[in-house]
C-alpha cells in the first residue's frame, strides 16, 4: 500500500496558541512560534488539528498557518552546506530546533534560509517538515 503524502502547513505569527479543542474558549494545549511546521492530520470549520514533530496534538485556527514551507532541526547539530552534497563545504550549523524556510529540494536534500539569511543545503531526514 502507498503511504499517503503527508500534508503540512507552517504557523504564521509571532506566537500562535495550539489548543485541546477547536474553539477559542479550549484551553491552550502549548504555543508555537513563526515557521514552526505542523503536520496536518484533520480539519473542522476554520480549525486545523496538527502534529508536531514530537507527536503531540492540538488544533490552531487556520488563519494562523500559512502554505510557506518550513523545517525544523531535529539534528542536535547538523551542517549547512553549499551544495546538495556531503562533498560540499559547510556554510554554517545548525541546532536542534532551528526553524528554516524551504526554498527548494532535490534528491532529499533542502535548500534552506535561516533566520539570519544564510542559505544552503541540508539532509531532508536531519530535519522535520516540508
Amino acid at each position: 500500500a502507498l503511504a499517503q503524502a503527508q500534508e503540512f502547513l507552517s504557523i504564521k505569527g509571532k506566537t500562535v496558541n495550539i489548543r485541546a479543542k477547536p474553539t477559542t474558549q479550549s484551553e491552550i494545549a502549548w504555543e508555537l512560534i513563526d515557521g514552526y511546521p505542523v503536520q496536518v492530520i484533520s480539519t473542522q470549520d476554520d480549525w486545523v488539528k496538527v502534529k508536531d514533530f514530537e507527536g503531540a496534538l492540538g488544533w490552531v485556527h487556520k488563519p494562523l498557518t500559512s502554505k510557506d514551507p518550513h523545517f525544523l532541526i531535529k539534528g542536535n547539530t547538523i551542517n549547512l552546506r553549499a551544495g546538495p552534497s556531503t562533498k560540499h563545504s559547510v556554510v554554517t550549523k545548525l541546532n536542534k530546533y532551528d526553524i528554516v524556510e524551504t526554498l527548494e529540494k532535490s534528491d532529499g536534500w533542502a535548500k534552506v534560509k535561516t533566520a539570519d539569511g544564510d542559505e544552503g543545503w541540508l539532509l531532508e531526514s536531519l530535519a522535520w517538515g516540508w
